[in-house]
């Protein structure tokens, strides 16, 4: 798996630094928070590997533990992982880099590091997760991998495990409409797991971005997983729950994401089918229950709309050349399919019309059809949305 290289002017941390970083995160029984309260006392790895061992014992660390950090016994191990990264083209992106995602640096314990393979740059793009059951039926296949297409289109990038089952169906979703989507390991980025997986792993470092905090050859321990839903959940301002059971991985993951304060949404399934007792209950406890993408979108705040938006508009008349404020609007407008040309036929320059009249005077229309519609209208620059569900025509 090749990665892709930082991006121009982003100021990525020397080698002698890296092997600091990544000597703090191989101390054995260190664990995540502690080396976090370590940072968040000494400032730099650097400083805590200065730090005496009562200084160490001060912070909070136990004798055995402190005596490892003295001792520089991870040295050795952050050598070897140096060099394993640099075999697979991969990178560290440490808690202070400003390439770190500042939604998950919020999470009660942010991972220490990140190593990450691909296009690192999708750190800083509106993630949102897609998570559910190793076993799906068709219908949680079919209804993950189309949702994920309409929202990676729409501009989120889609989060999810890479597992097989539901986030497998995920990331083909985004990347079959050329979108972009990220993958969150419960080993080591240069393993590939499941197996089966090998060519989507690939794919995914070739178009997408894979990261973990697992080092480089873990394996991919049972115990892994809870631990990396958090990242899944940490990165994504929503989680979107397709199929599971009442106890599964993604029922731990909807949870997390509650802990820490993110949207949850749930797709509803058969209420005979045990894969659909998670969303279901999870829909019974106030999950946004999802049959469309739209349903995801209005969800979104104002502000994160608006940046979807622009983003869509650039990207749709980037394909064909056109300007709404041109004369390429009215080939986009005939281009635009019937509900579209009537919802700007009812729209007016000077006066707001409410959502709720709009859904009443275009017949034959369902709402969700006629809010789709809208959004894709604000895309293009053709719609705008005002405060309260009002809509006026771009003049």
């Amino acid at each position: 798996m090749e990665s892709l290289a930082a991006e121009p002017g982003v100021c990525s941390i020397s080698r002698e630094e890296e092997l600091h970083w990544l000597a703090l995160t191989l101390i054995p029984g260190l664990g995540t928070r502690m080396a976090g309260k370590l940072l968040d006392r000494f400032r730099t790895p650097q400083a805590v590997f200065r730090a005496s061992r009562t200084e160490l014992e001060a912070a909070g660390v136990s004798g055995a533990v402190a005596q490892s950090i003295a001792s520089g016994c991870s040295f050795e191990d952050a050598l070897d992982q140096q060099q394993k990264m640099a075999e697979r083209g991969t990178l560290a992106i440490v808690r202070n880099d400003p390439r770190y995602p500042a939604l998950l640096r919020e999470i009660f314990d942010p991972p220490v590091m990140l190593f990450a393979c691909g296009r690192v740059e999708l750190l800083q793009s509106f993630n949102f997760a897609v998570v559910g059951t190793r076993r799906p039926t068709p219908y949680g296949l079919a209804a993950a991998e189309k949702l994920s297409a309409d929202l990676a289109r729409a501009g989120l990038t889609i989060v999810s495990g890479m597992a097989r089952g539901i986030d497998t169906a995920a990331h083909k979703g985004a990347l079959s409409t050329g979108g972009d989507t990220i993958a969150v390991l419960g080993c080591g980025v240069d393993v590939v797991y499941p197996s089966e997986n090998r060519r989507l792993a690939a794919d995914l470092a070739a178009r997408g971005l894979i990261i973990s905090e697992f080092a480089m050859g873990a394996t991919a321990f049972p115990q892994n997983f809870p631990i990396r839903n958090r990242i899944i959940s940490g990165l994504s301002a929503g989680v979107l729950v397709v199929e599971g059971a009442q106890y599964s991985g993604s029922a731990i993951t909807a949870k997390l994401a509650l802990d820490q304060g993110r949207e949850v949404f749930a797709v509803p399934g058969n209420i005979t089918s045990k894969s659909s007792w998670g969303p279901n209950l999870l829909i019974k406890q106030g999950a946004k229950l999802v049959q469309d993408w739209n349903d995801v979108i209005v969800e979104l705040p104002p502000e994160v709309r608006r940046q979807l938006i622009e983003r869509g508009r650039n990207r749709l008349l980037g394909t064909n050349g056109a300007s709404p404020g041109g004369s390429g609007a009215s080939v986009i407008e005939d281009s635009l399919p019937e509900v579209g040309r009537r919802l700007l036929a009812v729209l007016q320059v000077d006066t707001a019309v409410h959502l709720d009249d709009l859904i009443q005077n275009i017949e034959d229309s369902s709402a969700s059809e006629l809010i789709a519609a809208l959004f894709e209208l604000e895309m293009l620059g053709l719609v705008k949305q005002l405060p309260g569900k009002n809509f006026v025509k771009v003049w």
